[in-house]
């Protein structure tokens, strides 16, 4: 699709694994000053999750909350760091139709809630060069939209 408009609005967050979330926020905050504006624990992907903010978009460390989370295997796989990057879309509905009718792989068929309040999918990283994708719609997550 040659086009001059871009599904992505801005980069989200930048999500980092972690073993010890805690060792973490204090690497971050000795050693940048940066503070926490978000912590979050996220039962249905399995994840607690900090937010630093980085001028308008977050630094994300997820860590594990049971062995079989998508995390947890991540880390036994690759040990520590980058997991995702975030972008934001102004309609996670949107953009996953149009991924999807472009042929690439998602991880999430639908949008559903995510933290803070926002709606979320991800696309496969196997038809995104190798790198996992979130789109992150801001404001309230519908109730309707399914959980997983």
């Amino acid at each position: 699709m040659a086009t001059n408009d871009s599904l992505l609005t801005n980069i989200d967050h930048v999500a980092i694994a972690v073993y010890d979330i805690d060792a973490a926020v204090a690497y971050y905050d000795d050693t940048f000053g940066c503070t926490v504006t978000h912590r979050e624990r996220i039962d249905s992907d399995g994840v607690e999750e900090v937010l630093i903010r980085v001028a308008d978009s977050y630094i994300q460390l997820v860590t594990p909350t049971r062995d079989d989370s998508p995390v947890a295997k991540f880390l036994a796989k690759r040990g520590e760091g980058i997991h995702h990057v975030g972008y934001r879309v102004t309609s996670v509905a949107q953009a996953l139709e149009q991924i999807k009718a472009q042929g690439h792989q998602v991880i999430d068929e639908v949008p559903r809630p995510g933290s803070r309040g926002t709606t979320v999918a991800f696309v496969h990283p196997k038809t995104a060069f190798g790198t996992l994708i979130e789109l992150v719609e801001e404001g309230k997550a519908s109730s309707s939209q399914p959980s997983r």
